[in-house]
């Protein structure tokens, strides 16, 4: 099971990993931000669209923060322009960190049950093992933003757990 400090440390990794990839992202032209790459969501723009949809979407079944408009098929195009989304996404990362500064070891141990659009139904699971979802989530989509960027001539910095500064 994942405690308080597990959750605290990915929180910081998330705001770490996200200046670097928008800022990155950040100085290159919009077209090419918003070109096609093949990824699974596309471009640049909407795997991080939809990275920021599902971080909320998670946090709406852990808190009273809101769950977002639409479903994953919208989760892409959620935000609209670029400024917008830079601007939302350090929000939120500051509201994952006030969470994670606040969450209880017994929270993390309860099951909670939330219904999964994805899957279509109702599914239970210990808190532990979704909130290390939501993490695992946003890794596996900042890996495909960091290969689109790095496609498109931008040099993100290093993404290596240990090397997040204390």
């Amino acid at each position: 099971m994942i405690d308080r400090a597990y959750v605290q440390r990915m929180a910081r990794y998330n705001r770490w990993q996200n200046e670097n990839l928008y800022g990155v992202a950040d100085r290159l032209p919009a077209a090419e931000r918003q070109r096609e790459r093949g990824a699974f969501f596309g471009s640049i723009e909407k795997t991080l669209n939809h990275l920021l949809w599902g971080d909320q979407a998670w946090m709406s079944r852990f808190t009273d923060v809101p769950k977002p408009p639409g479903r994953i098929a919208d989760s892409v195009t959620a935000y609209g322009d670029w400024e917008n989304l830079k601007a939302e996404r350090n929000s939120f990362d500051s509201r994952i960190l006030g969470w994670a500064d606040a969450v209880d070891d017994a929270w993390l141990e309860d099951d909670m049950t939330y219904f999964s659009g994805a899957a279509g139904r109702d599914v239970t699971k210990p808190r532990w093992v979704l909130v290390a979802h939501m993490f695992n989530h946003q890794t596996h989509h900042r890996g495909q933003v960091h290969c689109m960027l790095t496609q498109a001539g931008g040099k993100p910095s290093d993404t290596d757990l240990p090397f997040l500064p204390d």
